[in-house]
Formats: C-alpha cells, structure tokens, sequence
C-alpha cells in the first residue's frame, strides 16, 4: 500500500519543465490555432487535464518543427510566453533520463558531450591497443582485405554482439517502461501500419502543410525531413551490410573480403554516403537554427551524436579505400573504435529519441481511432 502511495504522488507531481508544458498546453487547448499542424495539437484536445505520463507523451510527438512558434499569437515577446517546441524540448530530455535502465545511468542524458567523448577514447584506444597486441604493429604488408588477420572473427563478433544486444536490451526497457505509462491500450494491425508509415516517412517534419520546418527564422525548409531520411535510411543500409555479410559467413560460408561489387560492399558503401551527407547537413542545420525553437541543454547530445555517425561512415569508407594497403590495421582499429563508441551511447544518447518517438506514434495512431480511453473500444 505504501508503495503505490508514494507512485500516486509521484505521478501528480510535476518537474518544472513539466509544468511548463501542461501550462503551454492549457492556453493551446483554449486557442486551438495550431490544430491542423502536427499530431500533438489534435491529441491535446482529447485531453482537459495533462498528468506527467500525457506531457510526456506529448513531448515526445512533438517533432520540434518550429511551425506553431511562429504562427502563434501568444509567442514571445507576449506576456503569456507560449513556446511550445522549447517547452517540449526540455521534457523530452528528462523523459529520456526518467525512463532509461539502469535508472543511475539517466544521468549520462545530461552529460552528454562527456559520454561520447569518453566512449570515442575508449573505443579507439581499446582497438588501437588490441591491434598492436594481436598483431605486434599497426602497419603491416598489404593483407589483400583480410580484416581477420588482424581481429579474429569470434572476437569482433563476441565483442559487438554483445555490446549491442546489451545496449538495445537496455534502452527498450526504457522505451517499454515508457510505453506502459502512456497507454493502456494494444495496438491493432492498421494501427502498426499507421505509427510505421508516418515513422518512415517522418510525416510529421513537413510542418503539418507540407512546406517543411522552420530553422533560423520563419522560412520553411524541408531540408531537416531530407537530411534526416538520408541519416535514418543511410544507418538502415549499413546494418542491412552488416546481415547480409553475416548470412554469407555463417550461411553461405563465403568469407570476407568481399569484392567492391558484392552486395554487403554495395550496401555499406552507399549507406556510407548516406551517413555522411546526411548527418553533415544535420549538423549544419543544427548550428543555424533559431535558439528559442529547442533546448539549449540538448546540443552536445544532438551534436554527439550526428559526430559519432559521422566518423562512423568517414572511417568505414577510409577504410574501404585503404583495405588493401599497409594501413588497413590503423583504419579498421579506428573504425571499430568508432563503431563500439557508437554502441555504447546507443541507450544514452540521441540514438533513443527515434524509438520513444515512434512509440508515441503508436499510441496517437491507437488514440485517433479509438479515442483517449485507448483500453475501451477494440482492445
């Protein structure tokens, strides 16, 4: 009983950053000016009250175009102050710290910029270190492609197996945890299909007209939706690599190197440019944008983590240019480091918000059919 007493007060209590949010919410529900430009507005007005599990929830819908900051009348400078992406800017970081397991690791969220740079040393100096023990030196005669005459398979395999099983175990604990709060509801096969299709399309970065989103000043752009699918579908390439390379070890028993036509090469090498092209305009639009339409707080993770890609996709395709070179020990210890740094923040950094993200998709695709009482009808 004691228990549940101390979940019931801590539900109602709200952080300031969420008080903030149910106030911002409360003037848009009287407005209602902004109902036609993304999902957050038509799911706030099913709502009269906003607890913390429906800010949150609202928080992390929110795409953070910037379009309703400039059609609002109660914007700043006016004396109500309505700023609704910076508002939900702010919760979602706390969403990420409040829901992350282990919960004593929420903290990394806020400190961001050390977690990576502490990851990004980490994992080049434990794959520089390896590579000179395993081998004797860094540079070596030409080795024709053969990755495992520096690594054995079964190490790399045992090693980012099992980092990143670790770290996608972790960070959908979080994200279920997430889940259970804001819905009672089950998703439904057309509901799947909805939360996907508007995921996969990142529907809600056009600003709710199609026109885009707003960065520096109130010109709209689609540029962040581009460069955002080029990042999203360039990191789906790669991965995809990575299985169909797998499937022809384990499957096929065809070794690497593979040859600059197969189709784990092809596959990487186009995610690879995807990987830079759309991170680097990621980055470029992140150091315009107008301060007042995020959370000043979130720059070292955002930038973190598009850097962390970057290096990823620069390292890889170094890499595949220097594979048959004396060098290739120094560029695959390098981008294996860059590589195990990246999945190591994977549960701690930027890489979540597209998983609480589409979950919050989910539950408006569950919510717009059946109402806010999502257990109710059709469950």
């Amino acid at each position: 009983m004691k228990q549940l007493e101390k979940l019931i007060i801590e539900a109602k209590i709200l952080s300031e950053p969420e008080a903030e949010v149910e106030r911002v919410m409360q003037v848009c529900n009287a407005c209602r000016y902004c109902e036609g430009f993304c999902a957050v507005f038509p799911a706030m007005t099913q709502r009269l009250t906003f607890g913390k599990a429906d800010i949150n929830y609202l928080a992390n819908l929110c795409h953070n175009c910037g379009a309703c900051l400039h059609a609002c009348q109660y914007a700043p400078p006016h004396e109500f102050a309505i700023n609704v992406p910076q508002a939900m800017a702010q919760v979602r970081l706390e969403t990420y710290q409040y829901y992350a397991q282990p919960a004593a690791l929420g903290a990394l969220y806020r400190r961001a910029g050390t977690t990576v740079t502490l990851a990004l040393a980490f994992g080049l100096s434990l794959f520089l270190l390896l590579a000179l023990a395993l081998t004797g030196s860094l540079i070596h005669p030409p080795l024709a492609g053969d990755f495992y005459q520096i690594f054995p398979h079964n190490l790399l395999a045992l090693m980012f197996g099992g980092v990143f099983t670790l770290a996608i175990v972790a960070l959908m604990a979080g994200v279920m945890r997430f889940w259970r709060e804001i819905t009672p509801g089950t998703p439904q096969t057309p509901e799947w299909l909805e939360a996907s299709k508007n995921a996969l399309t990142l529907k809600y970065l056009d600003g709710g007209h199609g026109k885009g989103c707003n960065e520096e000043n109130d010109a709209f752009t689609l540029q962040r939706r581009r460069f955002h699918h080029l990042t999203f579908y360039g990191f789906l390439l790669c991965f995809a690599a990575t299985l169909v390379a797998t499937g022809y070890h384990y499957i096929a028993g065809v070794e690497a190197p593979y040859p600059f036509w197969s189709l784990p090469v092809i596959l990487g090498t186009l995610g690879g440019v995807g990987l830079i092209v759309g991170p680097a305009g990621l980055l470029w639009l992140n150091l315009r944008r107008a301060p007042q339409q995020g959370d000043a707080r979130q720059k070292p993770m955002d930038r973190g983590f598009i850097l962390l890609l970057l290096l990823t996709s620069l390292s890889g395709l170094g890499l595949l240019a220097g594979r048959d070179t004396g060098w290739m020990g120094i560029l695959l210890a390098l981008h294996l480091g860059v590589v195990m740094a990246l999945f190591l923040t994977i549960p701690y950094g930027k890489f979540a918000h597209g998983f609480y993200r589409s979950a919050a998709l989910l539950k408006w695709a569950i919510e717009k059919r059946r109402g806010k009482n999502t257990g109710v009808a059709g469950d």
